[in-house]
């Protein structure tokens, strides 16, 4: 439950914003810089919601440096902070420099302007498939350096000069770690995984296909311990997903173009009636 002054605060702002309610939520939560104050609450789902008493993760740490610090997207739940501190501490085990850290949440959580339909509860980050560089990177770099697709160019196979051994084990240790609910990659890399020898292939029933994840991987918690508020997806389906489902991702029709339009972008009332509270506190 959320603390009983931002429940009370809701209805005062529904009641005085009314229109407020009906404009862009990713336009009001890209706004705020800063967290609400009290206890870590993840509020709605990954795709809609937002967060109370969010975390940020210092832009540099024993074994990772944040990217793109402009979009002032380091925020999160304190067991999102603590579990990209313990994947960079593990998989320097396998020789790993250290982590590039991407997108997390905002200070409030709730829809972007840009980059992502998830990532609004503070359990969602986003980690390159590149390791940390041997210094510190600047501020502009940080900006400009790009990820870099371990497919090769116009396939949806991975290229071996950009996607072996170690990468490989950083997934590995990724699934491995406590709380991981899923980890989303492109389908080749799925398929990479799939081919290789593994003791103990349980891991892979986490590692779930999905679009764009060429140059990257998402990995997302789940809600934390006795949270009602915070909504967890359906569990990963049985099994390590290595068989005709991901043959799927290899055929046309995952990639056909939409004939619907686009879904108009989330509004304040589309969310949680708490995240109203979570957006108008102090």
């Amino acid at each position: 439950m959320l603390p009983f002054r931002l429940l009370g605060f809701l209805a005062i702002f529904l009641i005085a914003s009314p229109a407020l309610a009906q404009q862009p939520a990713r336009d009001l939560f890209g706004a705020v810089d800063h967290p609400t104050e009290g206890p870590s609450i993840p509020v709605g789902g990954y795709a809609k919601g937002c967060i109370a008493g969010a975390v940020q993760l210092p832009p540099d740490g024993p074994n990772w440096q944040a990217m793109r610090l402009s979009r002032d997207r380091r925020w999160g739940t304190p067991e999102l902070v603590q579990y990209i501190e313990a994947l960079a501490q593990s998989s320097t085990q396998d020789g790993w420099r250290g982590l590039l850290v991407g997108d997390m949440g905002q200070a409030r959580g709730g829809p972007m302007k840009s980059g992502h339909a998830s990532h609004q509860i503070g359990l969602d980050v986003d980690i390159w498939l590149q390791p940390m560089p041997d210094h510190t990177l600047s501020a502009k770099e940080r900006e400009t350096i790009s990820a870099i697709s371990v497919l090769k160019k116009g396939t949806r196979q991975i290229d071996p000069r950009h996607f072996g051994e170690a990468e490989r084990l950083l997934l590995y240790r990724a699934a491995q770690l406590p709380g991981v609910a899923r980890i989303f990659v492109a389908p080749g890399i799925k398929r990479s995984l799939c081919e290789t020898k593994w003791r103990d292939r349980s891991f892979l029933q986490k590692i779930r296909p999905w679009y764009g994840h060429d140059d990257h991987f998402h990995v997302r918690l789940s809600c934390p311990p006795g949270v009602a508020s915070c909504l967890d997806q359906n569990p990963a389906p049985a099994g390590d997903g290595c068989g005709e489902e991901l043959d799927y991702w290899f055929t046309d029709a995952t990639y056909k173009p939409s004939t619907s339009p686009p879904a108009p972008p989330l509004t304040l009332a589309d969310l949680p009636k708490a995240c109203a509270a979570v957006l108008g506190a102090r």
